[in-house]
């Protein structure tokens, strides 16, 4: 279920058409004024058939080349004027091009019931028991979400830490993809992680709108899942100019509801509603960020996998993929002989996966 929002804070003003527009008010009022100069009797009230010739007659009344040049700065100043209120004269053509896809607004996906909100944590909990703490977060917030008849559906921001590989960016995907809403991904250990999450106004190496922005207007839906992978090991961007900029600054803006509403884009110099964004952030240790991003975001401290929900997974992974039972329980016991002397991982599984589906394949082969 959707519903629709206005998402950007300006007007899509058609210049050509109001100048024309104005030109014609203008010079129609000149001639009427002028008619009775050039002998042109006005329509009669009570005959509505003497309007085609007054109309006619109107048109042949001429205003000169002077009075049709003041007219036309007179509508453009008009034009000015109101261009510039609406919020856009300053964007150059492709840019205001790539905006008008918002002219209608914005989608918003909504949680269209408690069943719908307990369906979609329990999937994700199936999947992912050991992502309990943050699945618990996600199905309280959907049915809150629900209850309280909000236009569209966000997660509150969260930050799952823990250590790598029990697959805090797999939960964001698996997320996304049960609500219906587009997503996209920004590693912050990226040199420009801080331009891909907010953009960067010219006058910058590389100005562009942010990641999250260039989402919603791909699919004008205004409430994405956006992942900051790995936060806390974040840089610093620097412009042509030697000003620095970080990831955690350009973030707080966003994360913070009563900002975010009306979000200036650094690139397009125009305000967007990014209210409406889930937003996931990772980390595998908390000692490096910063309070005041800290203080925006619900911490869940999850754990490494335990060895029997990682073979579990192993075997619904391994269905998935369509290997053998044979090859799905060697790596099960393989999981289990090395899970006694060392902490494995999701990409542990992986690897043995793959590992498994390269040995089918050349198998056949043979």
């Amino acid at each position: 279920m959707m519903s629709k929002i206005k998402f950007i804070e300006a007007e899509f003003y058609d210049a050509n058409a109001d100048k024309r527009a104005i030109r014609w008010r203008l010079e129609r009022f000149l001639k009427v004024r002028r008619a009775p100069e050039r002998g042109i009797v006005p329509p009669d009230p009570d005959a509505p058939s003497d309007l085609l010739r007054w109309e006619s007659d109107l048109a042949l009344v001429e205003l000169g080349r002077e009075v049709e040049g003041r007219i036309d700065r007179r509508a453009g100043r008009v034009v000015e004027t109101r261009a510039a209120l609406a919020g856009l004269s300053h964007l150059k053509y492709e840019d205001l091009k790539a905006l008008k896809v918002l002219r209608n607004g914005a989608e918003l996906i909504r949680i269209r019931s408690e069943q719908q909100a307990d369906e979609i944590a329990a999937g994700i909990h199936e999947n992912m028991p050991w992502m309990a703490p943050a699945t618990d977060f996600l199905w309280k917030s959907m049915r809150r979400s629900f209850r309280n008849g909000d236009a569209g559906f966000r997660l509150p921001p969260v930050l799952l830490d823990g250590p790598p590989g029990i697959g805090k960016s797999m939960w964001a995907r698996q997320l996304s993809t049960a609500l219906g809403v587009p997503r996209c991904g920004v590693e912050a250990t990226a040199e420009q992680a801080s331009f891909s999450i907010v953009g960067a106004q010219r006058g910058w190496a590389s100005a562009l709108p942010g990641r999250p922005l260039t989402t919603i207007l791909k699919h004008l839906i205004a409430n994405p899942v956006v992942v900051v992978d790995e936060v806390e090991k974040a840089g610093t961007a620097n412009s042509t100019k030697g000003t620095s900029f970080g990831l955690t600054e350009g973030l707080l803006s966003l994360l913070e509801p009563s900002s975010a509403i009306s979000w200036q884009c650094p690139y397009y110099q125009v305000g967007f509603d990014m209210s409406w964004i889930s937003w996931v952030l990772t980390s595998n240790t908390l000692a490096t960020l910063p309070a005041p991003l800290l203080s925006r975001l619900e911490v869940m401290r999850l754990p490494a996998i335990p060895v029997a929900e990682l073979t579990d997974f192993a075997r619904r992974e391994g269905m998935r993929r369509g290997l053998t039972q044979s090859s799905v329980e060697a790596v099960v016991e393989t999981l289990d002989i090395a899970g006694r002397g060392a902490e494995l991982n999701l990409r542990h599984v992986t690897r043995m996966l793959t590992r498994g589906e390269a040995m089918e394949v050349a198998g056949i082969r043979h």
